[in-house]
């Protein structure tokens, strides 16, 4: 059988590479690898009308970092400290997003791609956390933080000592486990979207992580970064659910 393919929401920014500078549809690479170490063939979807029209050639989507979400799509007005807004990214991911939930697609949302299934489901953003809060280090570096993950999760059935490929995480007691994380965002969770449940908090409340309840096998967002970690195996948990789909032949489910 085939490799499970994976799509993964790129960027439009300017780029410059050799003697050419020019705008571009990227990703960091670190991305690409950990989906090609996991046995998936990485597709980058640029941000442009209509992309969701390829979901039908995949088997896995994840929605990656960036810049902020545009306030409007949940009706908010925009803080001043709100940047880096492209409503046409938001648009084609929103439309992504739709549209691997209606086909039972496993989906991970990662950072600004968490934020966006937040703002899918109807909730919205805290456009601005506290500075002191360290949830955002200096410009291009990334920090790091402890979060506690929910008992019972499936967050933590993936990332629980011994749940999976080696990795950071403390098992401690009624608590459950909690794990250092690779942190650079300035916004979060507001209000929760519909049909999610939080499943990790840093340590200022703050959620971390969300699960969509309900029948979807794998629709999972985290705050934090695991692309820039040595810690495979949310990327990996995404492939193999996907392979495990494609393995069946037919979406998951029928419905979102």
């Amino acid at each position: 059988m085939s490799a499970p393919v994976i799509g993964l929401s790129a960027y439009a920014e300017p780029a410059q590479w050799a003697v050419w500078q020019a705008p571009a549809a990227l990703l960091p690479m670190s991305y690409v690898d950990q989906v090609t170490e996991a046995g998936g063939v990485p597709v980058l979807l640029p941000p442009v009308p209509g992309v969701a029209s390829a979901l039908g050639r995949l088997d896995g989507l994840i929605l990656t970092g960036g810049g902020d979400v545009d306030p409007a799509g949940y009706g908010a007005q925009a803080d001043p400290r709100t940047s880096r807004v492209q409503p046409d990214r938001d648009q084609a991911e929103l439309e992504l997003l739709a549209a691997a939930l209606a086909e039972g697609l496993p989906v991970l949302g990662i950072c600004r791609g968490m934020q966006v299934l937040n703002v899918a489901r109807g909730g919205t953003l805290c456009q601005h956390l506290p500075e002191e809060a360290g949830h955002r280090p200096g410009p291009g570096t990334f920090g790091s933080h402890r979060v506690r993950l929910a008992p019972g999760s499936r967050l933590v059935s993936i990332l629980r000592p011994g749940g999976g490929q080696s990795g950071g995480g403390r098992a401690d007691g009624e608590d459950g486990l909690t794990l250092d994380v690779a942190t650079a965002h300035h916004q979060g969770i507001d209000r929760l979207g519909d049909g999610l449940v939080p499943v990790a908090w840093a340590h200022d409340g703050l959620i971390e992580a969300v699960e969509l309840a309900g029948p979807h096998p794998f629709a999972l967002g985290v705050q934090w970064h695991p692309e820039a970690g040595q810690d495979r195996r949310l990327v990996s948990a995404l492939v193999v659910a996907a392979a495990n789909g494609r393995a069946h032949g037919s979406p998951l489910i029928a419905t979102a």
